[in-house]
């Protein structure tokens, strides 16, 4: 097969790429080539080179060189985890398709998209569609939802090191798998930072002996400054159960001589305390200071992100709701309070700052405690070395397949026997038993084995074969309710020379 370089959409491209003044990064352009053999695969890069166009302009490529291959309806759909994610993203992928000379619809679906939005997706599917693991279930849910995914080329995972190792990551396996039974030549496609379990990040990700897949790894490394915040007195540090609250006037000198700072927090409730904390100690940061996580109303929290994009705003504190992949272009600092559980978050916050490749990322890391002075030395070691902490995969979900089976039914029903097959050949469920299984559709057609006095528990008829859902009220209830209920996660202490302190 020829190179991808001597195409007309890769000069399309390339020609966009050098009005920018850049050229594309090797990795980018192996991942437009993989995609043109007709490959699935994983792209692994560090926060800020890139990594969204590495997948993004495959397909865009791949479309230019092949337009007949692709017809009026939705051609890529890009899982995001977070939803702060979606509005960054599609703005970036719509100014660049108009930039090429692409007239592609790029819509959104979250729990952010308004109902009006929503009833326009249903009648026509916009060409991409970024979407959350969740809302894309929600789309299995929908009457004959088969015809909107009639010529779509590819499923592209943003962030799979987030999605690995929790019940997001098995929702959004399940979805390939039946997303792979309606398209089956479906390109497969995931984006990552760093992690220490790659091959098995694939595997988990595209377990499909049919499906030829690849690794694309960028070869440079991102530089990063780490700092720590050491108290005056060291008495003012307790040995635990603490929130470091005392030395917030630490905070102060680091976020004047900043553009703008975001300061991560573990909770909302501490980024919360931390707000009015901030406030009592600097009240000149008034108007100047913002907070940002899930539980903010949708208006404020995009009033927040367009005043980050701007430099309007000096400081946020923050939440995992801003971790991953927001490209606020001011930020020149990141501070992380407490400790972020993780070498893999701790990298990726501090990538917020300097969101280029050729930026230095800046984070402090402020103790709450004396305990966390340890810790603060173990990152700047493991980051250093390049040590990143495995994200192991979940199976046997049984909970997350209850769910999708209900699903499945709500929409347009399924055959035992097909979805049985599909459903065994995701990693997550690969060792289900067949007698686990029809445990599972006792569950859902009659409760189980002690409920089957309960009405609500006999969610699913089998009508000619067909598992469906009937009742209107349980459709709508299923609907409102659909997620995964995501356990406290259990963190494994290791040493670097190879053991383990427990958990």
């Amino acid at each position: 097969m020829k190179r991808i370089q001597s195409t007309p959409g890769y000069q399309i491209v390339e020609d966009w790429f050098t009005s920018l003044g850049n050229r594309p990064f090797t990795f980018q352009q192996e991942s437009w080539q993989r995609f043109h053999e007709g490959k699935s695969g994983l792209v692994i890069a560090p926060t800020g080179f890139g990594k969204t166009f590495s997948v993004f302009f495959s397909v865009v490529i791949h479309y230019l060189n092949h337009p007949k291959e692709y017809g009026d309806g939705l051609k890529l759909i890009w899982v995001t985890p977070l939803r702060s994610l979606a509005k960054d993203l599609g703005r970036a992928m719509s100014e660049a398709l108009a930039e090429v000379g692409l007239d592609w619809e790029v819509g959104v679906r979250n729990g952010d998209t308004s109902v009006a939005e929503r009833q326009k997706q249903v009648k026509r599917m916009p060409d991409v569609l970024i979407i959350t693991p969740e809302s894309l279930h929600l789309l299995f849910a929908q009457k004959e939802n088969t015809r909107y995914f009639k010529y779509l080329k590819c499923i592209a995972v943003d962030e799979w090191h987030e999605l690995l190792g929790s019940k997001r990551g098995v929702l959004t396996e399940l979805a390939i798998s039946r997303l792979r039974y309606i398209v089956p030549g479906l390109r497969i496609w995931g984006i990552s930072a760093t992690i220490g379990n790659t091959d098995e990040a694939l595997e988990v990700l595209i377990p499909y002996k049919d499906v030829a897949k690849t690794i694309v790894r960028s070869q440079k490394k991102k530089k990063t400054e780490i700092i720590s915040i050491i108290p005056e007195e060291i008495e003012v540090l307790p040995w635990a159960g603490h929130l470091g609250t005392k030395m917030a006037a630490q905070l102060i000198p680091i976020i004047n001589e900043s553009r703008t700072t975001l300061i991560f927090t573990n909770t909302r409730g501490q980024s919360e305390l931390w707000y009015q904390v901030m406030l009592s100690v600097a009240p000149d940061l008034a108007g100047q200071l913002a907070i940002h996580h899930g539980s903010i109303d949708m208006e404020l929290r995009n009033w927040i992100e367009d005043m980050l994009h701007t430099a309007q705003l000096k400081a946020v504190i923050c939440t995992s709701s801003l971790d991953l992949g927001v490209d606020f272009k001011p930020v020149d600092t990141v501070i992380q309070i407490g400790s972020p559980k993780g070498v893999a978050r701790f990298l990726q916050r501090a990538g917020r700052s300097g969101h280029s490749p050729f930026e230095t990322s800046k984070i402090y890391f402020l103790p709450t405690h004396s305990l966390e002075l340890v810790e603060a030395a173990a990152l700047k070691e493991a980051a250093l070395k390049g040590v990143i902490e495995s994200r192991q995969p979940l199976v046997q979900t049984f909970d997350v397949l209850v769910q999708y089976l209900v699903t499945l039914a709500v929409g347009e029903g399924f055959l035992e026997e097909y979805v049985y097959q599909q459903v065994k050949q995701t990693f997550a469920f690969s060792y289900l038993e067949r007698e686990e299984w029809l445990w599972i559709l006792r569950f859902i057609t009659q409760g189980g084995d002690v409920l089957t006095a309960y009405e609500d528990f006999q969610k699913v008829v089998v009508e000619d074969g067909i598992y469906k859902v009937k009742n209107r009220r349980i459709a709508m209830m299923h609907r409102m309710n659909l997620g995964v209920i995501v356990s406290d996660p259990m963190l494994k202490v290791k040493f670097l020379s190879g053991g383990t302190s427990g958990w």
